[in-house]
This record gives structure tokens, C-alpha cells and sequence, in this order.
């Protein structure tokens, strides 16, 4: 399952989905991620004077029991709560991500941009983009990437989106970043020529994107896509 940002659900809707006993767990864990966030000092970060460097906060053991005590379709949207609830530093947001699961990294990716870190936690999302889980890739391209990678990082994820056939649908702001980009469509042409030379079709995707980085008419809309390479015409031998 590939989950976007757009798809994260709100705690009203969790309310009306989950039966008592979880909302009475939410309830708690919520309580216990906003208790961490008012203690918390100016200095993001930062950990409590009282609190041993080695000691997680309590909420942070609940974001990785979302999906048993709210359900596996709700995990995201849990643990994105958490995560909003208790201002995460970077320091927690580092911490869930390389010690979660696929499912708990996914749910930071999905996060960082509703969160107070400014550009600190592109670590994260480089690393992500490194990867061949796919669930991954798409939940690194959302906004916080849209927002903070700069544009030859940004050309390369999405060239891995084409790669792994993550649909370029989860790239948060593509129009926008797209547009006008020569370089972004020189390698896409690039990349559109090996897979024809190959023998391999050129993903519809690609011409999507192609199209997007037409650069914008005096009248501020884009002009006329851009050709991918076609295949070449069959011979005789073929």
C-alpha cells in the first residue's frame, strides 16, 4: 500500500472509525505526547534536565503499538498524531525512523512536514530515497521533500519514483517544481532513450512528467509537451 499525506486521517474521523477501547488508548497516548511537548524546553531538541539521555519518552512506546491497539489501517494516521501532538524534535523523529519498521519510517516520512524542523531531517528522506521499498520512496516525496530538497536531489527522486514505478501522483508539488525544469527534461530523455534502445516501453508516467517541464507561455501557461523518444520502427531482423 502506498500511502500519501493527503490520505492521513484527522482525529475526528479516528473517532468515528475506532470502538471504544482504542479511542480510550489514543486518548492516553495523545495525553502522554502533549505532557512530553509542555515540558519540553525552547531548544528543540534539546532533552529534559531531569530526563536520562538514554530514556525514550513514553509516548514514543505508543507509536510503535499504533497499528495493534487502533488497527493496521489507522497506523499512519496514529502515529502522525503522536508526532504532531508532541512537537517531535528531531532527536525522537530521528530515533523512530531508524529503529521503527517500514511501517513506523513511513509514518515519519509522512509527517516531517507538519513538524518544526526546518531542513535537519532531509537525512532522513535521503536515506529513504535509497531504498527499494517503494512504500518508502512515495512517502519521502511528499511535501517536506517538495519543500526542502534541493532541485538535483529533487530531479533523482523523481527518477526513482520512474524507477521503482511509484506513481508520480505521490510527488507532492510536481507541477509546480517541475515546470521550466531543462535539466529535469534532459533526463528524462535520457532515461526514456535507454529503456527504447533497450526494447523496454517508456512508462507513461515519464511523458507525464515531460510534459510538466515545458516552460510556462507569456500567458503563464504551459506550452506544448515535450516528445519522449519514440520506439524505433521494426526491422527485418525483428
Amino acid at each position: 500500500m502506498l500511502t500519501s499525506s493527503d490520505s492521513l486521517k484527522s482525529r475526528k474521523e479516528l473517532d468515528a472509525e475506532l470502538g471504544g477501547a482504542a479511542r480510550a488508548w489514543l486518548d492516553e497516548a495523545l495525553a502522554e505526547a502533549a505532557h512530553d511537548a509542555a515540558r519540553a524546553p525552547a531548544a528543540s531538541g534539546t532533552p529534559h534536565p531531569e530526563a536520562s539521555p538514554y530514556a525514550s519518552p513514553s509516548w514514543e512506546l505508543r507509536f510503535a503499538a499504533a497499528g495493534r491497539h487502533c488497527r493496521q489501517e489507522n497506523a499512519d494516521s496514529v502515529r502522525s498524531l503522536l508526532l504532531v501532538e508532541a512537537r517531535a524534535p528531531l532527536s525522537s523523529v530521528t530515533r523512530l525512523y531508524e529503529q521503527g519498521t517500514a511501517a513506523e519510517r513511513r509514518a515519519v516520512l509522512l509527517t516531517l512536514h507538519l513538524l518544526d524542523l526546518g531542513d535537519t531531517a532531509l537525512p532522513l528522506i535521503e536515506h529513504a530515497l535509497r531504498a527499494n521499498d517503494t512504500r518508502l520512496v512515495a512517502a519521502a516525496v511528499g511535501p517536506y521533500a517538495a519543500d526542502h530538497l534541493d532541485p538535483h536531489a529533487w530531479r533523482h527522486a523523481v527518477l526513482k519514483c520512474l524507477f521503482t514505478e511509484v506513481p508520480v501522483t505521490a510527488v507532492a508539488r510536481l507541477d509546480d517544481r517541475a515546470r521550466g525544469d531543462a535539466e529535469l527534461a534532459r533526463m528524462l530523455s535520457d532515461f526514456a532513450a535507454e529503456r527504447t534502445a533497450a526494447g523496454r516501453p517508456v512508462p507513461e508516467d515519464l511523458r507525464t512528467v515531460l510534459a510538466l517541464t515545458a516552460p510556462a507561455d507569456e500567458g503563464g501557461h504551459p506550452a506544448g509537451p515535450t516528445a519522449a523518444p519514440a520506439a524505433p520502427a521494426p526491422t527485418e531482423e525483428s
